[in-house]
């Protein structure tokens, strides 16, 4: 009985992740992939392509048809969690981490550029000039 319940609460547990994660349905991708014809929008090319949120899942973005595009993996690692690839200086998302309320502000917070000892980007907001957070200068 014990182990009857175990299995139902990791089936549960299991099914509520999977709502709460990027997931991205395959009818899903099978319509973006279709919708963008099969290349990258920001460089036009056509190798290892990914699904991207326009609007930056960290930010809220949905996994919807009208939240995802495609991008090449060169383009989708360099626009991280902003809305600019930065290898083609091209505009390719939203960036609703700055909403309303931080665009009236004389000062706006981005992502810091420094790197963790694991070796993953930083995830603070600064304001520094440098670009970097109080843990990295």
């Amino acid at each position: 009985m014990k182990k009857i319940g175990l299995i139902i609460v990791l089936i549960l547990s299991s099914i509520f992740c999977v709502a709460q994660s990027r997931y991205i349905s395959e009818t899903t991708k099978k319509i973006v992939y279709t919708r963008d014809g099969g290349v990258c929008k920001c460089c036009g090319g056509s190798i290892s392509l990914e699904y991207d949120h326009i609007i930056p899942f960290s930010c809220g973005g949905s996994s919807t048809v009208s939240n995802i595009q495609l991008l090449c993996q060169k383009c989708n690692r360099s626009k991280s969690n902003s809305c600019y690839c930065k290898v083609h200086n091209r505009k390719v998302g939203t960036n609703c981490c700055e909403n309303e309320s931080n665009k009236k502000s004389t000062t706006t917070s981005s992502q810091c550029f420094g790197i963790t000892k694991s070796g993953m980007r930083c995830r603070n907001k600064t304001t520094n000039s440098n670009g970097r957070c109080h843990l990295h200068q």
